[in-house]
């Protein structure tokens, strides 16, 4: 959570995590409007586009029942001065976050046109291939602090491998984005091929929350208000974690990272502990799986912070980090979002200098290879 920021921190403001120079591993660009991806959509989709939109795999077009206080789920002081959306603006990100947090490095995260989302896997592909070319015209090529991610739909995967094959040879994209809400859970086979091509790249792949498949986002059904669909986001990630680890993935990629970006952390420890638990109990079910399934979730998973769960007592902050490994955290803000966590003061537990420099910045870096 933060206060609102209107105007640049003082030198004698900025603390200990600010002068880290830290890697911001969530921020949300955003289109100015769909005209932005023009010189990037052939002909055909750019007349799909304004003749159609988005068909979705949900059965209502703008489900995303973000509360009104909080248009586009932003921060009320993140809207540009010269119009268009929160994220939209560079010089505006540049004055209002990066420059004065000191963001050595910020990951782009783009939630646009529910990129994963689309039916008509030919256009999703179309959409993802426009806004990949994008992020690097209109934000890393302007500011090398941005980085850019290859956006696929894992439901097509041969377009998917097409498009990372295609990114991968312009050499400038730090991760492979995949959906944490497709049609099947993460670890089922028909994923695989995308799996061994990260692995092949050396490209971590990212999983950021949000976006539906076509499924209820909760074990229990629709969700009927924000504050409880919120929740669900921690659930996903939870059985995508599951899915990718008890169907074999890391056992099959193990040089393969996985990232899961706004999720939070403060569920792995019983998610973990659960699996284990069951491991002991059916491992006959699950040969193909040599390990404990927390020793591949130490291994090959990485989480960012933001969310950050906020308990009463901050030394319960502290124990649920040393579980969860301070080696696996990586900083995130979720910039311009209204939940967007402030470096100065998201974490509310004592923290070495050492703690902090690996949460904030070495982490990812490791991570990302900057």
């Amino acid at each position: 959570m933060s206060e609102v920021i209107d105007r640049p921190l003082r030198d004698d403001e900025k603390p200990a995590a600010s002068r880290l120079r830290i890697v911001d591993c969530d921020v949300h660009p955003s289109l100015r409007s769909t005209d932005d991806l023009n010189d990037f959509l052939p002909k055909r989709w750019q007349q799909h586009l304004k003749e159609y939109r988005s068909h979705l795999r949900t059965p209502y077009l703008f489900t995303t029942p973000y509360p009104r206080s909080s248009p586009l789920i932003a921060r009320r002081d993140a809207w540009p001065p010269t119009g268009g959306p929160p994220g939209s603006d560079l010089a505006f990100m540049q004055k209002q976050h990066l420059d004065p947090l000191d963001v050595e490095f910020g990951i782009l995260q783009v939630l646009d046109l529910f990129i994963f989302s689309q039916q008509n896997l030919e256009f999703g592909a179309a959409i993802q291939r426009a806004i990949n070319d994008w992020q690097l015209a209109f934000w890393s090529h302007r500011d090398p602090r941005l980085k850019a991610s290859i956006l696929v739909g894992q439901d097509g995967v041969d377009l998917a491998i097409a498009e990372i094959e295609r990114c991968a040879k312009i050499g400038e994209y730090i991760q492979i984005n995949v959906s944490p809400r497709a049609n099947e859970p993460l670890g089922r086979r028909r994923y695989w091929p995308i799996y061994e091509r990260a692995q092949a790249l050396d490209l971590p792949l990212g999983i950021h929350v949000g976006g539906y498949g076509g499924h209820a986002p909760t074990g229990g059904g629709w969700p009927s208000y924000y504050v409880e669909e919120h929740q669900s986001n921690a659930h996903t990630i939870a059985a995508q974690l599951a899915s990718l680890v008890i169907e074999g993935v890391p056992e099959r990629f193990p040089k393969l990272k996985f990232v899961f970006i706004e999720g939070g952390f403060g569920w792995i420890p019983s998610a973990v502990w659960r699996m284990d638990q069951h491991f002991e109990r059916f491992r006959s079910e699950v040969p193909h799986l040599r390990r404990k399934p927390s020793e591949y979730v130490r291994e090959s998973f990485w989480f960012t912070t933001q969310p950050i769960d906020e308990p009463d007592e901050a030394r319960h902050l502290r124990s649920l980090i040393e579980w969860v490994g301070i080696d696996r955290l990586l900083f995130s803000s979720d910039y311009p979002h209204w939940d967007f966590d402030d470096p100065r003061f998201a974490f509310k537990t004592p923290l070495t200098e050492a703690e902090r420099k690996k949460i904030f910045s070495t982490n990812a870096r490791a991570v990302y290879k900057f």
